[in-house]
């Protein structure tokens, strides 16, 4: 690179966070933009999920495309532009989402929406495939983790003021429309928002352009050839496309094909669950080969990569599902029985404890001294906790059933001071607290159970930059590689969501919840995978 640092660069660090504010702030708005939409086009849960599907899918389909280029160029083509400059074309290229997004609310057609939506994650495929190394590349690469947690917490507080904000471009304040008055209202209002949002695109990529504090980050150096792995993955990358359109022509709207209704439930359901076998199979094949001739592989051939490619594909995949689904369940009248206006609370504060919990990771990025850090992590939780009833309040939320959560958040902190800094305990309690807590909610109804969802997010929290971290560790000339490959798998939030929708409508919202606990065991089980991988590797992580 022709930038090192051994020291933090705390103000490209400050710069860089930006972009993860724009992640989190359009990632959560779809949770309240996706029960609208139900309402206004007529949908089912599983149509109402294809809002997630465009979303996520755009980040496979974006790191794919950077590896074929890279691959064909035998040059990594992110690090040849830099991380700073690869960061602006992706914030320019969410511009151009956001001008699509427009378009497709003036013609007032869901296609039209989903491909906005689409674009936009297009750029931000971009920026993740660049933003994630860079943080790691502005200090020492032991604390890498660390900043990506600082950055996750600053993305969770753009998830915490999304859903507030998109609320009110709806509905207005909250309680002054009735389920009635839905699905009269137009998307007119969507397009002031965007355009806010196309604008703030293009100012933060101008702040990345002009600011001579933030290094270019570049990275030339050649890219061994992976065509087995290029080949593999344009395999799956077919297989998956011969899945999703019989779901895509079941869809039943202007524009689509209708497949046919004898067990139109049945036929999505199969096309999903093959999609996803399809993804897990085709990796586990490629590591199977890999591990006999790694000639063609690249960074397939580690372990610690590939079963972090599934880790990663459930984690982001669980993470949406639970709040994608949540304003479904919380309709129900054993939840609750919200209407579309009254949930936005609950979503905020379901991405909010993802804040929640990565303010405990932000904390480890300062140097403080031991008594002064065991006391912010155990204080900023519950700033974080308070910040998100504040937001809300303003927002002219009630949130007073929600102040009893504070002991779900006690619980987080004191399972994060516990666990000491140590990754594969952090990541293994958590997925076990993460199980436990879906447990508890299939087994109850009420708020008891809307507490325990909730709780999802606060265990997913520091998922990421765990998994991340173990995923990455020991691959070499491979890292960037590797990277690429883990932002593939953020499809894992356009693949799981719509299986879990359509479950719901087969089974019902309330019971299709085991899909999570089906996800947090497996990343229990990585956890402890991993160790002992990089164990063998003389790695000791912990």
């Amino acid at each position: 690179m022709t930038e090192t640092t051994t020291k933090t660069n705390y103000p490209a660090l400050y710069t860089l966070v930006i972009v993860f504010f724009f992640w989190g702030f359009i990632a959560a708005s779809n949770g309240v933009f996706i029960p609208f939409c139900k309402h206004h086009f007529s949908l089912d849960q599983f149509q109402s999920q294809l809002i997630d599907f465009a979303f996520y899918t755009a980040y496979y389909v974006g790191a794919l495309a950077i590896f074929i280029i890279s691959t064909l160029r035998k040059k990594d083509i992110v690090g040849s532009w830099g991380y700073k400059k690869s960061i602006i074309y992706g914030l320019l290229f969410s511009a151009v989402g956001a001008v699509s997004m427009i378009i497709g609310v003036k013609t007032d057609l869901y296609i039209g929406l989903l491909i906005g939506l689409f674009i936009v994650a297009l750029g931000y495929s971009l920026q993740q495939t660049a933003a994630n190394p860079f943080a790691i590349a502005l200090g020492d690469p032991k604390t890498g983790s660390d900043r990506i947690n600082l950055g996750g917490s600053v993305n969770s507080f753009g998830t915490t003021i999304g859903p507030i904000i998109l609320s009110i471009a709806l509905f207005g304040m909250v309680g002054e429309i009735t389920d009635n008055q839905i699905n009269s209202l137009n998307l007119n209002n969507v397009t002031i928002l965007y355009t806010v949002v196309g604008v703030l695109f293009i100012l933060a990529a101008a702040i990345f352009f002009f600011s001579k504090k933030v290094p270019a980050c570049i990275q030339e150096s050649d890219v061994e050839r992976s065509n087995k792995a290029l080949t593999t993955l344009l395999v799956i990358s077919v297989l998956l496309l011969c899945f999703f359109i019989p779901v895509f022509n079941s869809y039943k709207t202007e524009g689509f094909i209708l497949l046919g209704e004898d067990n139109l439930d049945m036929k999505r359901m199969y096309c999903l669950t093959a999609a996803l076998a399809t993804i897990v199979i085709g990796i586990l094949f490629a590591h199977h080969k890999a591990s006999r001739n790694s000639e063609g592989w690249g960074a397939m051939q580690y372990s610690q990569l590939v079963l972090g490619l599934i880790a990663l594909f459930a984690y982001v995949g669980v993470e949406v599902a639970i709040g994608s689904n949540m304003g479904e369940l919380l309709s129900k009248p054993e939840f609750g029985g919200y209407s579309a206006a009254e949930i936005a609370p609950f979503i905020s504060m379901y991405w909010g404890s993802l804040m929640i919990g990565r303010w405990s990771g932000a904390v480890l990025v300062f140097d403080l001294k031991k008594p002064v850090k065991i006391a912010a992590l155990a204080i900023a939780p519950v700033l974080a906790f308070l910040l998100v009833l504040g937001v809300n309040s303003l927002a002219g939320h009630d949130m007073s059933i929600l102040y009893y959560y504070i002991v779900c958040v006690a619980i987080q902190a004191i399972a994060f001071i516990l666990c000491k800094e140590r990754p594969v305990v952090t990541l293994f309690v958590y997925a076990i607290l993460a199980i436990s807590a879906m447990t508890i909610g299939l087994c109850t109804t009420g708020m008891t159970a809307v507490y325990a969802f909730l709780s999802g997010g606060l265990f997913c929290s520091i998922m990421w930059s765990n998994i991340y971290t173990l995923a990455t560790l020991g691959l070499g000339k491979y890292t960037s590689q590797g990277s690429s490959f883990l932002v593939m798998m953020i499809l894992g939030g356009g693949v799981i969501p719509p299986i879990q929708g359509k479950l719901a409508d087969i089974i019902g919202i309330h019971a299709s919840y085991i899909i999570p606990i089906i996800c947090f065991a497996y990343i229990a089980f990585y956890a402890i995978a991993a160790k002992r991988i990089l164990k063998k590797q003389n790695i000791e992580i912990d």
